[in-house]
């Protein structure tokens, strides 16, 4: 059994503290405003990580701390309080504790469909791409067994964007090829579990891990497959130039060798599961 710290209990955390409990572990998650009253094994820390001294109440003995976070606003004042100040707060709090953070292929930032896997280069335009890039290299330089696991766009019961815009008969771009790479959040906390299993197990992982599904696929296509699927109109073409920011396209090679086997290896298993459970 392994002492386990999830800070950022939103749907991934949570489920994931959930899976890692049933496992074993001894699981502790890390919330602003922790539920009132939460059945089962899971025990939660109040505390707001852009402030030192909230950690006060927190332990420091712990095997492995997941940072999973979504900042308030899609702004650059909220993602430097989580991804700079709230990573450094933690990280000298919890300075010998191996971390694993979630990140996000947003740190690519690719223009043309190029393929794109761990060593690529990822130097995104934007600023809180940017905060996020930086806190990667933050969390690596900090402890060399710290581990950054980038998603692409993530989907399943609550993210149903696709879904709603299929709906709309919405114009997509057809020419140049735009990609849309995702992963659905059942392999989110499939993927984070599977990788502390072999860390526990003492074998040796990469810093970085790119984890989407085996199906990066033009925009037009998935949205097409949808309207189908849904018995909607098809989206319209939308005329755009051929520099679209963030088109590229996810290899997931080094996560697969490691052993993980995806629930939803395309888009087409999972929005069907999704279209099916709305009657």
């Amino acid at each position: 059994m392994a002492k386990i710290l999830i800070v950022g209990c939103g749907t991934i955390g949570s489920e994931l503290a959930g899976v890692l409990s049933a496992q074993g572990h001894d699981v502790t998650g890390l919330k602003r405003k922790p539920p009132l009253s939460v059945p089962g094994p899971v025990s939660y820390v109040a505390a707001d990580i852009s402030s030192s001294a909230s950690l006060a109440n927190l332990d420091t003995d712990f095997t492995q701390a997941f940072f999973i976070v979504s900042p308030d606003q899609r702004n650059e004042q909220s993602y430097r309080a989580v991804y700079e100040s709230g990573l450094s707060n933690l990280l000298e709090w919890l300075p010998e504790t191996p971390w694993l953070m979630v990140s996000s292929t947003s740190v690519y930032g690719q223009s043309q469909g190029e393929w794109v896997d761990e060593d690529s280069i990822s130097d995104p335009a934007n600023i809180t791409s940017r905060l996020i890039r930086q806190a990667e290299q933050k969390l690596i330089g900090s402890n060399p067994a710290n581990i950054v696991v980038r998603f692409s766009g993530i989907y399943g019961p609550g993210r149903e964007s696709l879904l709603r815009l299929a709906m709309q008969a919405p114009a997509i771009q057809q020419t140049p090829t735009y990609f849309t790479n995702r992963i659905h959040q059942q392999d989110c906390v499939g993927t984070l579990s599977f990788l502390l299993k072999r860390r526990l197990a003492g074998d040796e992982l990469a810093q970085c891990y790119l984890a989407n599904d085996d199906d990066p696929a033009p925009m037009w296509e998935v949205m097409s497959w949808l309207a189908d699927r849904l018995h909607c109109e098809p989206p319209t073409v939308k005329a755009t130039d051929a520099d679209t920011g963030m088109n590229k396209r996810c290899n997931n090679a080094r996560l697969k060798a490691l052993g993980y086997q995806f629930r939803y290896p395309s888009y087409k298993d999972g929005y069907l599961e999704l279209i099916r459970t709305r009657g």
